[in-house]
């Protein structure tokens, strides 16, 4: 299963702190608007997403048809098709996509220990 790329969301109290403490450990902001309260942070191929009043607890994040630049891929599996495969083997999903459709589209469930996870595909 090709996922795309991999990072973190984290729900922050304070963007600004969260900003500087991830500046201190080599990220940069790569992409988002402090002024609305989220950024996309990178340091090499880890990407870092702080969101400040958004949602309630961290999001693992997996990005069909990117690489860890947000550039677009050849080749990628598309979330429906993850999601079928999901399903497939047993996985309750929280939110499901219209395998129908195509484009993007997102699908979240949560992991054995309640981390939730979120494949967002935006191409």
């Amino acid at each position: 299963m090709k996922l795309g790329a991999f990072s973190i969301s984290l729900a922050v109290k304070d963007i600004h702190a969260s900003k500087a403490f991830y500046e201190k450990m080599g990220f940069s902001v790569f992409a988002g608007d402090i002024e609305r309260k989220y950024l996309i942070m990178k340091n090499e191929d880890s990407l870092i997403g702080l969101f400040q009043g958004m949602f309630e607890n961290n999001i693992i994040t997996f990005n069909p048809g990117w690489d860890q630049s947000a550039q677009a891929l050849d080749s990628f599996d598309d979330v429906r098709t993850i999601q079928k495969s999901l399903k497939s083997d047993g996985v309750e999903l929280v939110k499901e996509c219209d395998e129908a459709a195509s484009g993007p589209a997102s699908i979240t469930f949560f992991d054995p220990d309640g981390n939730v996870i979120l494949v967002d595909q935006h191409v």
